[in-house]
């Protein structure tokens, strides 16, 4: 068995947000492997945090960013307690949020908020071109409409700041350090000269 240190317990404490004794344990499991370790924590915490997204958030903040005087978006973010609202984590991940939206221009947070209509009339314009053998048609349609609406939802957008996850896992990330679930109410993106 590979000799564990306190630094080595510490630092994955710190990276994962558990406690002393999660790190410790994590650690003998994955004989000693900081890396093995930290991997199971995150998938641990990343657990935990899809329960607590059934819980009620009625705390938060609402953030805005500006770029260059052209461009802005507003979000409204919220999570379970006033507490976690006032922590820097939680700002930071506001304003990240914000920046996205500015940056990549999404129309909706999550797929259930895409209006029927919009989507019934993306169906429509895919089945019209389809061009395909018919027994894998409604498989290649609801690809299809997966792709179209990809970059127009926040939470499926790559996160700007680290396009090796989603705006999603980003926010599932931080459920996880957390302890409480953290939910996208709204958002509202203005450029200058462009109107909806």
């Amino acid at each position: 068995m590979a000799e564990i240190s306190i630094e080595q317990i510490k630092k994955l404490k710190e990276l994962s947000g558990a406690g002393l004794t999660d790190a410790k344990q994590a650690l003998v499991e994955a004989d000693g492997d900081f890396d093995k370790a930290l991997e199971a924590m995150r998938k641990k915490g990343l657990t935990k945090a899809e329960k607590r997204g059934d819980r009620e958030t009625r705390e938060g903040l609402v953030d805005a960013y500006i770029h260059d005087g052209r461009l802005g978006a507003i979000v409204e973010v919220n999570c379970e307690t006033s507490f976690v609202a006032k922590t820097d984590e939680f700002k930071t991940l506001v304003h990240q949020i914000a920046m996205q939206v500015a940056s990549m221009a999404p129309l909706y947070v999550s797929e259930e908020n895409i209006p029927a209509e919009a989507r019934e009339a993306k169906m429509k314009e895919l089945e019209e071109n389809f061009k395909g053998p018919e027994n894998m048609k409604n498989q290649i349609l609801e690809g299809q409409m997966k792709k179209a609406f990809a970059d127009k939802v926040l939470l499926n957008q790559p996160y700007i700041l680290d396009d090796t996850k989603t705006v999603e896992q980003f926010i599932k990330e931080a459920i996880a350090k957390t302890g409480e679930n953290i939910t996208v109410r709204q958002f509202k993106r203005i450029e200058l000269g462009v109107t909806e």
